[in-house]
């Protein structure tokens, strides 16, 4: 039998979302999530403002790489190929953490019948 998602349980059970909080599981979570998502966001930030400043006080990516098409350009449109890539690393990822925060919320349930 398949178990119940989160909203049809919050609705039969009331959780004690502050002990779910305060659990070794929940902040072992928390850190793998934060492990995930600061390198990502730096990564990103890095990556997207290294144009702007590149182009404004560099000329090295005025250099030409096919005809008339210079790295400036490369490098534009490598950043929306990265966004589309991170997006969808994250998408992916996000379902294992929602699994796990799932998972968790249902230990504490059947722990005590009360998270």
């Amino acid at each position: 039998m398949a178990q119940p998602k989160l909203a049809e349980r919050q609705r039969t059970s009331k959780v004690d979302y502050e002990k779910v909080e305060s659990s070794p599981q929940f902040k072992q979570f928390m850190q793998n999530k934060r492990k995930f998502i600061v390198p990502l966001t730096i990564f990103f930030l890095v990556f997207y403002f290294l144009l702007p400043i590149s182009t404004s006080y560099g000329t090295f990516l005025n250099t030409p790489v096919f005809g008339d098409i210079t790295w400036a350009w490369v490098f534009a449109v490598a950043q929306f190929v990265m966004t589309w890539v991170i997006c969808t690393i994250y998408v992916k990822k996000a379902s294992s953490f929602d699994e796990e925060a799932e998972a968790i919320i249902q230990e504490h349930i059947e722990k005590g019948g009360k998270a």
